[in-house]
This record gives structure tokens, sequence and C-alpha cells, in this order.
């Protein structure tokens, strides 16, 4: 995992309400779109750099295509911060 990309990705207040909203179910770019007052391009964008940080995956349907959450990278994430935490006998 490329802990950089992956924090930079959620750096943006937009990425991360991207992630709430597939939090839910998968979305199509457009159905996202319509949950802000951005352009298509400039949500295109953002999830083009959710998608290279491996945090959504991307499923093509007919002509549509579909993104969702890769629970995988957050659970990586959450053992790296994990190891950060106080041990047991040391608080």
């Amino acid at each position: 995992m490329a802990l950089n990309t992956t924090f930079k990705a959620i750096a943006d207040p937009v990425r991360r309400q991207i992630l709430e909203e597939l939090r839910q179910d998968r979305q199509s770019a457009g159905e996202i779109a319509a949950h802000f007052k951005l352009s298509h391009a400039t949500v295109s964008y953002h999830l083009k750099l959710l998608k290279e940080a491996g945090l959504v995956t991307v499923t093509k349907e007919k002509n549509y295509l579909y993104y969702e959450l890769n629970a995988s990278v957050f659970e990586e994430m959450l053992t790296w911060l994990y190891r950060f935490s106080p041990k047991q006998g040391d608080e």
C-alpha cells in the first residue's frame, strides 16, 4: 500500500464525501456527481485519484462505470495506524 498516495487522496474534503456516499452502495459517476455542485469533469478527477489510491474499485456494466469502496485499503490503513496506539500497560 502506498500510504502517501492514500493519505493524499483522503486529505481532500470532496473525496472524503465521495467515500461517504459510497459507503451505502456502489454508484455510477453520474450518481456521485449529483451529490455535488461540481462539474462532471471535476468529479471524474476526484474519482480518478481515489481509484489510483486504491480506495475505490471500478466495474463496467454496459455503458456505465460503477464505483465502490475497496475495504481492504481501509483495513491496511487501520492496521498501520494501530501501531501508534498505546499498548496495554503503557498507559
